[in-house]
């Protein structure tokens, strides 16, 4: 990796993930958010999701966005990230909050930020194919930098249970425009989808830091100044501050696909990335799938405060044998 100068890596890890609670729950009971979870008993997911933000940038320049309720799981594993950049959300306000937050706190470091949005809850198979990717879009930046790099992924199969990117024209300089969202189709619409040239939604963003918040001025402008000024009076407060708290109890749930990209496809652009084992791992019939089609390293037990990594796969089985959930 080639250290660039302003590209930062931004982890997104505060969800719950409680589609998937049959698989994250131990017959202990507590539910694991899936992003604390393994695929096969080793590194859990957003250790995956770090390794794949070091392929571009370095640790002083990543950033993870955690819940302050998943503190057990988060705290050991990011020790190895600065401490200032490990940013701490009071509460879940939908993932338009969960990236505006620490999106202003890279801004205040960095005025001319390259930001990777990254999902801290899927697998990739082919890594690498990813990651040229991720870095293709990062040297568009270069000339794109009032417009936001959205990264859709070539299906392998019709899956009503994730959103499409339908992409236009070329626009002559390595990308496609961005025509429409459409989230969860039917079997029947998400293959003509397909044949149409849709692409799978993976959640990945590469932009401008400026023309992401552009983005966010655009639709909730009340929002971010607001956020902007709970931020100034937290300035030398230990995060989340007081005045971040008090704001998060007034803020409504905004959902960042549905309530800042939609309807602003013209300042989109989007990079198609050829199939690469991509799951975001939302239901249990997509971890079947993942594990069929991923081949199983041999498991080694990571431990975060005490404890070891809850395996997907060893779930899967565990359910599997009640009869819980079907054969992949």
């Amino acid at each position: 990796m080639v250290e660039e100068p302003n590209t930062w890596a931004l982890v997104l890890a505060a969800g719950e993930g409680s589609r998937l609670r049959s698989l994250t729950t131990p017959p202990s009971g507590a539910s694991v958010p899936k992003q604390f979870c393994s695929l096969y008993g080793g590194p859990a997911l957003l250790h995956e999701a770090l390794r794949r933000a070091q392929s571009l940038t370095v640790g002083a320049r990543t950033c993870v966005v955690v819940a302050k309720q998943h503190r057990c799981w988060w705290e050991g594993a990011l020790k190895s990230l600065p401490a200032e950049n490990v940013i701490v959300q009071p509460a879940n306000r939908g993932t338009g909050i969960g990236i505006l937050l620490p999106l202003l706190h890279i801004l205040s470091c960095d005025p001319e930020a390259k930001i990777t949005l990254l999902p801290s809850d899927h697998h990739v198979r082919q890594e690498d194919v990813l990651s040229a990717a991720l870095r293709a879009a990062l040297e568009q930046l270069d000339w794109r930098s009032q417009e936001t790099l959205l990264l859709g992924i070539q299906p392998d199969e019709p899956d009503p249970e994730l959103g499409y990117i339908v992409p236009g024209a070329s626009d002559g300089r390595g990308a496609l425009t961005v025509v429409r969202f459409v989230e969860k189709p039917s079997q029947s619409a998400a293959r003509e989808l397909i044949d149409a040239g849709g692409l799978w939604n993976a959640f990945i963003v590469v932009s401008s830091g400026p023309a992401l918040l552009e983005l966010f001025r655009k639709r909730i402008p009340g929002v971010v100044t607001a956020m902007i000024a709970a931020l100034e009076r937290d300035r030398f407060a230990r995060s989340p501050g007081p005045a971040t708290i008090e704001l998060y109890e007034t803020l409504p749930v905004i959902d960042f696909s549905r309530d800042i990209v939609a309807g602003q496809e013209p300042h989109l652009r989007v990079l198609a990335v050829r199939p690469c084992g991509w799951s975001d791992l939302g239901t249990p019939k997509r971890v079947s799938e993942a594990l069929r089609r991923s081949p199983r390293s041999e498991p080694t037990r990571w431990a975060v405060s005490g404890r070891g990594y809850l395996s997907l796969a060893e779930q899967a089985e565990r359910l599997r044998g009640a009869q819980l959930i079907g054969r992949a």
